[in-house]
């Protein structure tokens, strides 16, 4: 299947804006903004949100949307993107390998994506680590037990369609046979909703972020387009790095105009960071047996950080009674020394 998958989507008119002129920082700028991004990253270190879109993946030959030369964009003029390789073919880019990297260092903690292009799994990036909000083309969904197993191949359909084959529960012994589920393509179509897991892990780690970092999108997805607004509140940083304007610009603490695969290099050797190639036998996809098969987030997983969001939730509202009480302290005090 090519990677224009948006073919096999169902007819939707609201595509959002397209074909915005893209804007490029000077080097020197990029420079000094990487260096901001750096100091940030390090203040926060463990609490880093990475949010990435097509953008991140236009370097491996997979077409954008709302580009100059993006799906979307050429569709609206009766024209088809020139490049165009297939899924299966696709690899991971420099930034792919660079996220992998940055958490497996623990400067980022979680990524959240829109793509459904399998390249954060093809780059080995733990599903712990990962919100897939859109799906995933190398991903199959039983529909009873909604357990996840990775394909060997991109699926031929889209829209969480019959797919071939029956669950593979039970068959490593260490959870229950689903017997019977039929599986599904995990790819999402419009008005479909988002798998809860996934969007629930990606909500808490966007609020509790100290950053978040959004890499190649314009944003206008909701709510996945939101979500780097969650930690704002509680006096998190939004950094934005795109070639176009955002839906968000205006809530950036940051803007970075330039290739996020210059950026994410940029940002790797400032924190002496090596980004690794992508290596085959790292790529579940590429498995010769059924070992890295299952990619399903675990209740226990989503559990976890639920705790420490509910709590830290429960400490900002205590904070913010306080400084009330505060406040109002401050306040009385003044009116009757003003009464004097």
């Amino acid at each position: 299947m090519s990677c224009n998958y948006a073919d096999g989507l169902s007819p939707y008119e609201n595509k959002g804006i397209l074909g915005l002129p893209e804007q490029f920082d000077s080097p020197e700028t990029v420079e000094k903004k990487c260096a901001e991004l750096v100091d940030w990253m390090l203040a926060g270190r463990g609490r880093i949100v990475v949010h990435t879109g097509a953008g991140v993946s236009t370097s491996a030959g997979i077409p954008d949307f709302r580009g100059p030369k993006g799906v979307w964009t050429l569709e609206e003029k009766g024209e088809k993107p020139t490049i165009n390789v297939s899924f299966n073919h696709a690899k991971p880019t420099k930034t792919h390998m660079a996220l992998r990297a940055l958490t497996q260092q623990g400067y980022v903690r979680y990524i959240v994506s829109q793509n459904i292009d399998g390249l954060h799994l093809k780059s080995g990036l733990p599903r712990h680590l990962l919100a897939e909000l859109h799906g995933n083309m190398f991903v199959d969904q039983c529909n009873k037990c909604r357990r996840q197993f990775v394909r060997k191949t991109a699926a031929e359909t889209v829209g969480q369609k019959p797919c071939g084959g029956r669950c593979r529960s039970g068959d490593d012994g260490r959870v229950r046979a689903c017997r019977g589920g039929l599986l599904l393509d995990n790819v999402l179509d419009w008005e479909a909703d988002l798998p809860e897991r996934d969007l629930d892990m990606a909500l808490m780690h966007s609020t509790l972020a100290a950053v978040n970092i959004t890499l190649g999108t314009t944003l206008q997805i909701i709510p996945s387009g939101n979500l780097p607004l969650k930690n704002k509140k509680y006096g998190g940083k939004l950094i934005i790095c795109n070639l176009q304007p955002t839906k968000h610009d205006k809530h950036a603490d940051l803007i970075i105009s330039t290739y996020v695969d210059d950026i994410l290099e940029k940002v790797c050797k400032r924190l002496g960071v090596e980004i690794p190639v992508y290596d085959v036998s790292e790529d579940p996809t590429k498995a010769s047996n059924d070992r890295n098969s299952d990619w399903t987030i675990s209740a226990q997983a989503v559990k976890e950080v639920e705790k420490e969001y509910n709590a830290t939730l429960k400490e900002h509202k205590k904070q913010r009674k306080s400084l009330s009480k505060s406040n109002d302290k401050i306040e009385v005090v003044a009116i009757k020394k003003s009464k004097h």
